[in-house]
């Protein structure tokens, strides 16, 4: 079978819907058979997401893009500094 990916605006709302018929007294089990996903991915992405709203999970997810491209620059440039003090340990 295969993976399904959610945008954060629908794990948001199946978050909603599953805090919807938690209150009715369903347990997590029922929850996440109606909403189509397992009980690991519903605890994770209750972790992720839980008490969110969509605005904050886009802006959530932009600055975790955003922090792994910072960090793969500082990768490429920390070898490049590395490089350079071999080379320069050579001319001395």
């Amino acid at each position: 079978m295969g993976q399904k990916r959610y945008t954060p605006e629908q794990i948001i709302g199946k978050l909603r819907q599953a805090e919807v018929r938690s209150a009715e007294g369903a347990r997590v089990a029922e929850i996440v058979r109606e909403l189509g996903i397992t009980e690991q991915t519903y605890y994770r992405w209750r972790k992720e997401y839980g008490g969110l709203k969509v605005s904050q999970a886009k802006r959530l997810k932009e600055l975790e893009q955003e922090n792994a491209r910072l960090k793969r620059a500082v990768a490429d440039l920390t070898l490049d500094k590395l490089i350079l003090e071999e080379a320069a340990k050579g001319n001395f």
